[in-house]
């Protein structure tokens, strides 16, 4: 199935602005700089470069491995010792480049090392014809390789139009089977490598929600959630970008009509390191060109 030409320059457009921008928000990671102003930042950089957000900013601590961003107000630095997750989403029109990188603020190279070569050594293996099982497999040996776990319940996912987890499933660990990989396919591959137990759970500590539903609200600060959401055409944000107060009775009441979905905090257990490395790309004839590279 190959990819509308259009539909393509639109993948690859996205590709090179996340990679601008990943790079120059991974920078501003540094010790004692705040949270919320390097967040904004780097939203802020999205929107100067023409492109809109596909995602909030998620900037992930040590343990944590996805779905954090900064609150309204939020006071937390970054710090001496710190691994720091920065995932960063963009589209062009609807289409979708998602890309990570970790930043190691104390000495956390090995870990660092091992999801990166992980995505490396998969993304060697994508080509027509490979059942994404096999990529998996390659996840999986990699980061164990250099001494650590793959997270095994987060996997990388298809990117279609204004759709951020569509297919195929990248699994980060050894799985028999799974999606035959077609020419025109895209997708983000991300390996998790993790010093603690290899699984994920959810925090109580919610910061980004997407509409699942088209329903009327009475309540004025759950209208003020849904005019933020519904340009989003399905596509998650964060609490911080809601105007006014009440933004909590607001996001309750819509979750419990269940108009919006919550995404928690994922981490893995209190006193490990988590890191990621992810890249999207799109399959070709004879392999595959990475957007975000």
């Amino acid at each position: 199935m190959k990819m509308d030409d259009e539909v393509y320059d639109a993948y690859r457009e996205a590709g090179a602005l996340a990679s601008k921008v990943r790079r120059r928000g991974a920078g501003l990671v540094k010790e004692g700089a705040p949270l919320l102003d390097m967040v904004e930042e780097t939203e802020n950089m999205v929107i100067e470069e023409g492109a809109l957000l596909a995602f909030p900013l998620n900037v992930s601590f040590n343990e944590a491995a996805a779905h954090d961003t900064a609150m309204p107000g939020d006071e937390r630095t970054f710090s001496r010792g710190d691994l720091i997750k920065v995932d960063l989403g963009i589209h062009v029109d609807g289409y979708i480049a998602d890309t990570a990188v970790t930043v190691d603020l104390g000495n956390h190279g090995a870990l660092v090392e091992a999801s990166r070569a992980a995505l490396e050594a998969a993304i060697g293996a994508v080509r027509p014809g490979v059942v994404t099982g096999e990529l998996g497999t390659i996840i999986q040996a990699t980061i164990e390789e250099h001494g650590y776990r793959p997270v095994a319940n987060l996997t990388g996912h298809g990117l279609d139009r204004y759709d951020l987890h569509g297919k195929p499933m990248i699994p980060n660990i050894a799985m028999n089977g799974g999606t035959v990989l077609e020419e025109g396919m895209a997708f983000a591959i991300e390996p998790f490598a993790t010093t603690g137990s290899g699984k994920v759970t959810e925090a109580t500590r919610v910061e980004i929600y997407k509409q699942i539903a088209a329903r009327p609200a009475r309540l004025p600060s759950a209208k003020r959630i849904l005019e933020t959401a519904r340009p989003r055409r399905g596509l998650p944000f964060s609490r911080r970008w809601v105007p006014g107060d009440k933004v909590e009775i607001g996001l309750a009441t819509l979750v419990r009509n269940g108009i919006i979905h919550p995404f928690p905090m994922l981490h893995d257990v209190p006193g490990s390191f988590v890191s990621q490395t992810e890249h999207t790309m799109i399959v070709t004839e004879e392999g595959c060109e990475v957007t975000t590279r």
